[in-house]
C-alpha cells in the first residue's frame, strides 16, 4: 500500500523497540505486553486489535488516517522495504514463468532486491480485504 514498513518475525522485542525508536517507526503489536512495555520506554506503539486481516486494517487506517487502496506508484518490496518501478515485461522474461510471462501485460520490479511482481491470482483476495476494511471502518465512524 506504498507505506514504508519493517517487518521482522526473528527480532527479540528489546530488538523491535530499539529499531522504532532508532529509526522513528511506529511499532504495530498485537502483544500487550509489548505494548506496555513501549509505553514505559517511550517507543511509540498502536496496540493493533483486530481479529481478521481486514479489521486490523480498518483500526490502522481510522488511527493514522490511512487510505484503503494499493498504490502502485507508492508501493514496495515486501521483502526489503525499498521501492518498486515499473518494468518493460520484456526485461523481465527470464525472471517469471513462461505461464506468467504470456498471462500478465504489466510488471513492477525490485531495484533493490530485483523481486519482480506482478497483478496475479492473489488480487482478487487482496481487493476483498481492502473492500471488507472499508466496511469495518464505516461501522467504526
Amino acid at each position: 500500500m506504498g507505506h514504508d514498513v519493517e517487518y521482522s518475525a526473528t527480532f527479540s522485542d528489546m530488538e523491535l523497540m530499539a529499531t522504532a525508536k532508532r529509526e522513528n517507526r511506529i511499532l504495530l503489536t498485537k502483544d500487550l505486553e509489548l505494548f506496555q512495555r513501549c509505553i514505559s520506554k517511550g517507543v511509540e506503539v498502536f496496540y493493533v486489535e483486530g481479529k481478521d486481516e481486514a479489521a486490523r486494517l480498518a483500526e490502522l487506517a481510522k488511527r493514522f488516517m490511512l487510505p484503503l487502496a494499493v498504490d502502485l506508484e507508492l508501493s514496495r518490496c515486501p521483502k526489503c522495504n525499498t521501492q518498486i518501478h515499473p518494468v518493460a515485461k520484456e526485461a523481465i522474461e527470464s525472471k517469471v514463468e513462461p505461464k506468467t510471462y504470456a498471462r500478465y501485460n504489466e510488471f513492477w520490479q525490485c531495484p533493490n532486491c530485483g523481486q519482480v511482481y506482478w497483478q496475479g491470482g492473489h488480487w482478487g483476495k487482496i481487493r476483498a480485504t481492502l473492500k471488507m476494511a472499508e466496511e469495518n471502518l464505516g461501522k467504526m465512524n
